[in-house]
């Protein structure tokens, strides 16, 4: 039980797995985002492989919600939650 919990808190399979070269860590660190918490987490929830389309639905909601918070960050603007 305790490797199981493990792989699953370091190299979760829903992120791409240990063996997988795209995990999701892996290319983020390859992409240089580890300063980045807004791309890191745009990227992490377009990444996830949800068991349920509602879920999907609302991960893609999530990646949406921290690219357009970068977006009107760029742009000079505040965010404001709608």
């Amino acid at each position: 039980m305790a490797h199981k919990h493990k792989e699953m808190v370091n190299h979760p399979s829903h992120y791409g797995g240990k063996e997988n070269p795209y995990e999701v860590i892996k290319v983020l660190e390859a992409w240089d985002l580890e300063n980045d918490a807004l791309l890191w987490n745009v990227i992490t929830y377009i990444a996830r492989k949800p068991k349920e389309s509602e879920s999907r639905l609302e991960d893609l909601k999530k990646a949406e919600f921290y690219l357009h918070r970068r977006i009107r960050r760029m742009e000079g603007k505040s965010y404001r939650v709608k």
